[in-house]
């Protein structure tokens, strides 16, 4: 909860009946490695915060899953229009290690932003870090190749490639396995600028 209550405090003041108040609300889980944390199809009520381990968000297509995101430690994780407007989701989350996720359903996100108030600032800069992150994510499939998306990655976020599984990281770039090794041998030897 620690890590919950400092990325709250990094933007909004908590007193500490704020803090006990966000306390009693949040419930917190444990996913196994490869387990699934919420599948498409379903009607978001949740919101997660990742207090330990790592998620990946996906889409299924043609009957192949197809990796588009990743959340780190100190993530956000919403099936956003799911959520909003409480539409059967089309993505996936899925714990890629051993996770520990903070959870708030949506009756108590709404009890707990009535109580305090100041809350809605952290839900629209969680959703502002989102579209940024998506609008991202779009533009570099839409300007850069494979092997500069793979260097940015190198550059940029080393821990993912560390701790992600290969295949997992080939389908987020939109190659196979064997052109991401092809790429990640081109690479070796590059510069990372």
């Amino acid at each position: 909860m620690k890590q919950l209550i400092d990325y709250i405090k990094r933007d909004v003041v908590l007193s500490d009946a704020d803090v006990a108040l966000l306390q009693q609300q949040v419930e917190i889980r444990d996913y196994e490695a490869h387990s699934m944390i919420f599948e498409s199809g379903k009607v978001s009520h949740d919101i997660y915060f990742v207090l330990e381990g790592f998620v990946r968000m996906f889409y299924w297509t043609n009957g192949t899953d197809k990796t588009a995101f990743f959340y780190p430690e100190g993530a956000f994780i919403c099936a956003g229009k799911s959520y909003t407007q409480q539409v059967p989701a089309l993505e996936n989350f899925q714990a890629i290690e051993t996770t520990k996720l903070v959870v708030l359903n949506r009756t108590r996100v709404e009890y707990l932003i009535s109580k305090i108030p100041q809350l809605e600032i952290i839900a629209r800069l969680a959703a502002e870090n989102e579209l940024m992150m998506m609008q991202d994510l779009v533009s570099s499939f839409v300007t850069k190749s494979a092997e500069e998306r793979y260097m940015e990655l190198l550059k940029n976020n080393k821990m993912l490639l560390q701790r992600v599984p290969q295949r997992y990281i080939a389908s987020f770039l939109g190659v196979s396995p064997e052109t991401l090794s092809r790429i990640k041998r081109r690479t070796y030897l590059k510069p990372i600028s």
